[in-house]
C-alpha cells in the first residue's frame, strides 16, 4: 500500500497542486491531513482512494500502483457487426471464409 501514498504525492506535484488544494478537492479540511497521507501515516478508505483518483485524474488501480492487468493476461474479443445492407450476401460469405481461413492457418502452424 506504500505505493499509494508515494503516487498521491508524485501525482499531486506533477499536477502542480498544493497540499491545501488537494485537501479541498478530496474533502479534507487542511493540508496537514494530506501531509500525513503522503507519509503513509493514515490508512485511506476506499471512498477516499476514489476521491484522490478523481482529483488527480487517474484510476484507483493506477493510484495504488497496480499494473493495468495486475498479472492477468487480457482476453481478446474480435467481433464484426454489419447492418445487413452494407455488404452483399456474396461479400459476407467471403468475409466468413476469410475468417475461417485465418483460424485454420493458425491451427496448421501449431502442428
Amino acid at each position: 500500500m506504500l505505493d499509494l501514498y508515494k503516487n498521491i504525492k508524485q501525482l499531486r506535484e506533477e499536477k502542480g497542486l498544493s497540499q491545501d488544494e488537494l485537501a479541498k478537492l478530496t474533502g479534507y479540511t487542511s493540508r496537514s491531513s494530506i501531509a500525513k497521507i503522503e507519509k503513509g501515516e493514515v490508512d485511506l478508505q476506499q471512498s477516499k482512494i476514489l476521491a484522490f483518483a478523481k482529483a488527480l485524474g487517474t484510476t484507483p488501480g493506477k493510484l495504488m500502483g497496480l499494473t493495468e492487468f495486475d498479472g492477468i493476461q487480457p482476453s481478446t474479443t474480435l467481433a464484426a457487426h454489419f447492418d445487413g445492407d452494407e455488404y452483399t450476401k456474396s461479400e459476407l460469405d467471403e468475409i466468413r471464409q476469410f475468417a475461417e481461413f485465418v483460424k485454420n492457418k493458425r491451427k496448421d502452424s501449431t502442428v
